[in-house]
């Protein structure tokens, strides 16, 4: 049940496109080191392991988790095995531009997977909450200049990004419909786990194929390590954590505002690690982007 939005459910909804926005970094530095759908395998694995011992009791035969498998299979599916799959591969062929442009798009999708499988009405300030946020992300891309978006053009890896936003949306409303049972409902760890289950099912089957198709190849070192350190905690536990728990209160529509968060965060890293210093157009970006958050979230 959806308790609308309060400073507590704007924390945790802030907290995963933070780290989205250095899982996004991560995953381009280490491209030539890791094929995409490997990385996303092993991500998994390493996060499967850390929680084993808060969660490990899932695996027991009475837990609950057998009899409700295909729910769970659904939502390791969406979550775990598909979405952050095609963003490691789109950042194979496409450009941040054209990446961030499309996952821009999160708040629409919300709504509209809301309204068409989920009955939920769509209001006229949830549409200009989305006009607002979506033109925050423009002014980021566009870095205020409006010209840069039309050399734009369209590769494969849009394709995957758009996959990625329509899957996710579809996971967060299925979070909104309670159907697990109340022990592992209610206990994060064990949630996540029961997802990462038959997530790492999928992820391991995409892996295999990815394998089978091409010429796929690991580079070991300490760069690749920490790098699967950090998506493993980061992004994969902490991220999931927080926006399992924020849609829960706020409800998908809203928290779908949150995630165009993530280019802004993006721009911040940048001017942190690359010496870019921020601009105005940063400002603008914010102020539109969270104005959108609470347009859409005023009843």
């Amino acid at each position: 049940m959806t308790t609308g939005l309060n400073p507590r459910t704007a924390l945790l909804l802030v907290v995963p496109p933070l780290l989205w926005a250095g899982n996004a970094v991560v995953g381009r530095l280490v491209h030539e080191l890791v094929p995409p759908i490997t990385l996303n395998f092993l991500r998994w694995t390493l996060a499967f392991v850390l929680l084993l011992p808060l969660a490990g009791w899932v695996l027991r035969r009475g837990s609950g988790l057998w009899p409700h498998w295909k729910r769970f299979a659904l939502l390791g599916l969406l979550g775990v095995g598909a979405y952050n799959a095609l963003q490691y591969l789109a950042l194979q062929t496409s450009s941040p531009l054209n990446v961030t442009l499309v996952a821009a798009s999160t708040p629409v999708w919300m709504l509209a997977v809301g309204w068409l499988c989920f009955s939920q009405k769509v209001s006229r300030r949830q549409i200009m909450g989305a006009l607002l946020s979506i033109t925050g992300v423009l002014v980021v891309l566009s870095r205020g200049q409006w010209t840069l978006l039309a050399q734009v053009r369209l590769v494969p890896g849009d394709l995957y990004v758009l996959l990625a936003t329509v899957a996710w949306a579809f996971y967060s409303w299925l979070l909104t419909q309670p159907k697990e049972p109340p022990g592992i409902r209610s206990n994060w760890a064990a949630f996540l786990m029961a997802q990462m289950i038959f997530g790492l099912g999928w992820s391991g089957f995409f892996a295999a194929g990815e394998w089978a198709l091409t010429d796929a190849h690991i580079r070991w070192g300490w760069p690749l390590a920490a790098a699967l350190l950090y998506v493993a905690i980061g992004p994969a536990i902490l991220a999931y954590r927080c926006w399992g728990v924020g849609v829960q209160r706020a409800g998908p529509a809203i928290a779908g505002f949150f995630a165009n968060l993530t280019p802004l965060f993006a721009a911040l890293m940048s001017a942190v690690f690359l010496g870019e210093l921020p601009h105005a157009y940063h400002g603008m970006a914010f102020l539109l982007i969270v104005g959108g958050i609470v347009v859409s979230s005023r009843r």
